[in-house]
């Protein structure tokens, strides 16, 4: 064997190490990772729907509802907010719920919407009525973010991904 042959040979066998690590410290990572996962913010179209998702949703998932209306200053802002948001928490379920929809518009005027609610083991740990209000006139993903780790409602955000952290080892 050349030792260019060898040379090749051993560049391939790191290569294979290094991916065998990654898929390794990736599996811990999901192992190590509690409670479900989730993608974007899931709309919901009933009360029941409502109450199911405080209800049944795993003990370690915080849950955010946001109530709006079409038409009411700040819900739309406050929904593409929490899109952003629901990328960068995939463990806390992100929910919205139209007013009409959820049977109790009556209780959810104008006045009070946007409204958040934060749940989790079915117990309600943040109820914040037109919560635009504690917010600057323009705002944003971060925004809503600082004021929901002020009341410590958002877990810890996850690190980077696992692959990020290898790409950075130094040869």
């Amino acid at each position: 064997m050349s030792v260019q042959e060898y040379e090749l040979l051993k560049e391939e066998d790191e290569g294979c190490l290094k991916k065998y690590r990654k898929q390794c410290m990736q599996d811990m990572h999901d192992k190590l990772s509690f409670g479900p996962r989730f993608e974007g913010v899931h709309e919901l179209d009933s009360g029941e729907a409502f109450l199911e998702v405080i209800e049944k949703e795993h003990y370690s998932t915080v849950v955010v509802v946001h109530i709006y209306k079409g038409g009411v200053k700040g819900c739309e802002e406050l929904n593409n907010c929490l899109d952003c948001l629901a990328t960068e928490y995939p463990t806390v379920k992100f929910c919205r719920i139209d007013a009409v929809a959820s049977g109790a518009a009556e209780r959810f005027s104008d006045e009070v919407l946007p409204t958040l609610l934060v749940y989790k083991a079915g117990e309600l740990l943040g109820n914040f009525l037109a919560c635009t209000q504690h917010l600057n006139q323009e705002f944003f993903a971060t925004d809503v973010e600082t004021f929901l780790n002020s009341y410590g409602l958002l877990p810890e955000k996850e690190m980077a991904g696992v692959e990020d952290e290898e790409d950075n080892d130094v040869e």
